[in-house]
């Protein structure tokens, strides 16, 4: 039995099991203190007999320290032993990543990915995420892929100065889903219709981003999840815009809508855990 934990800013999602058609997933766990947080998470898995746990965790993280990064915008988790304080109160080995490598890691199990060994993920919603992997492995470094915070050239008209609170204008802070609504006055990037000019701005972006992920991983699928995904025809908007900006220089990858859906995290988290070595 695998333990799984997607550890998100606003709540916490665990799960047991061995697979996505065997597993139990708890409700959502709001994300409090680390003290009050963990020992729910712990209640959950209480006298479960568990081989390995795996934590697809919000960031950013020092995963070789298996902490939070003191980056974090949770102040309460800042420097926070994650890693540690999970394996210490489920008995088991863990392994700690982001949750966008966790979801990666479960679309190349169970989903999207699951013939390729060389591929990027990007999830585009509240924020933009990403990961890739290069010959079946996720890639790692100085720290973990940022996708969200490249550069990108901006749309022709487009005055909107970027909501990212670190660079302004990078890709998140003109084009996750609150940057949408910030732009066009609305709650929610949703309640804009599919014939709103927005959209086609949105597919600028996300175009411009296939082609710099496909400069520098030159990947053979480019998995696109998170809700903006979902609006009809942004696959394929997405793909003739990158078409447009790669101007036949190199060869673009399929691009495709993510298969895990809203258990993406959690997921993740499972696959994680089955990946774990030691």
């Amino acid at each position: 039995m695998y333990a799984a934990i997607e550890a998100g800013g606003t709540k916490f999602v665990c799960a047991y099991g061995t697979s996505p058609q065997d597993i139990h997933i708890s409700e959502a766990i709001p994300t409090t203190s680390p003290k009050e947080t963990i020992a729910r998470v712990a209640a959950f898995f209480s006298g479960r007999k568990l081989k390995r746990a795996g934590i697809a965790c919000f960031g950013p993280l020092q995963i070789a320290k298996g902490r939070i990064a003191p980056l974090t915008p949770k102040l309460e988790w800042r420097g926070f032993k994650i890693q540690a304080a999970i394996e210490k109160v489920l008995g088991c080995p863990a392994i700690l990543d982001t949750d966008v490598n966790g979801a990666a890691l479960g679309e190349h199990l169970w989903g999207a990915a699951q013939n390729s060994k060389h591929f990027a993920y990007v999830t585009v919603g509240t924020g933009i995420g990403g990961a890739a992997m290069i010959n079946g492995h996720l890639v790692h470094g100085l720290l973990h892929p940022e996708v969200g915070h490249m550069r990108v050239r901006r749309f022709a008209g487009d005055a909107f100065e970027g909501n990212c609170p670190v660079h302004g204008d990078c890709l998140e802070g003109l084009a996750a889903g609150p940057a949408m609504a910030a732009r066009w006055n609305v709650e929610q990037s949703e309640q804009l219709p599919d014939s709103h000019f927005a959209w086609a701005m949105e597919a600028h972006y996300l175009g411009q981003m296939a082609v710099n992920l496909t400069c520098a991983y030159s990947p053979e699928i480019l998995i696109l999840g998170g809700g903006i995904s979902l609006r009809p025809g942004m696959i394929s908007m997405v793909q003739q815009s990158a078409k447009q900006e790669m101007n036949d220089y190199a060869p673009l990858p399929k691009i495709v809508r993510a298969r895990l859906g809203a258990r993406a995290g959690v997921i993740g988290a499972l696959a994680l855990a089955r990946r774990l070595t030691r």
